[in-house]
């Protein structure tokens, strides 16, 4: 097995997934449009801690790259669904605002590892 995935940032993924769990189900009261953004932001922001953790048992370098990359797409994604949140003031601001603050960590930490584990 290769190095895998920094325990730390497995276990700051699952602390985003729980915060997320807990504001997605705010928004998904909302009928309409809140729902289905609240459907989509939870399912790219927990794929992040769920491909990390794949990414744990990678048998190769390749599939720990392929594994982070996937992460890191599903961060991006997250990030624009927080950033429509923040345009449309959705949820409480306080729980948004650091969410989105996470996404975009983990947006940077997760383009520095795949540019690493890629060359």
């Amino acid at each position: 097995m290769v190095s895998s995935t920094p325990r730390e940032l497995r276990e700051r993924a699952l602390l985003f997934t729980n915060a997320l769990f807990d504001y997605c189900d705010e928004l998904a009261r909302i009928p309409g449009p809140c729902r289905r953004l609240s459907d989509q932001l939870f399912a790219a922001g927990s794929a992040i801690g769920a491909n990390l953790e794949e990414a744990k048992a990678a048998y190769s370098r390749r599939e720990l790259a392929q594994k982070t990359a996937i992460a890191l797409k599903e961060s991006r994604e997250a990030k624009y669904w927080l950033r429509v949140a923040q345009a449309k003031s959705l949820g409480q601001a306080h729980a948004r605002d650091w969410l989105l603050q996470e996404a975009d960590e983990f947006v940077a930490m997760l383009t520095a590892s795949v540019h690493k584990l890629q060359s």
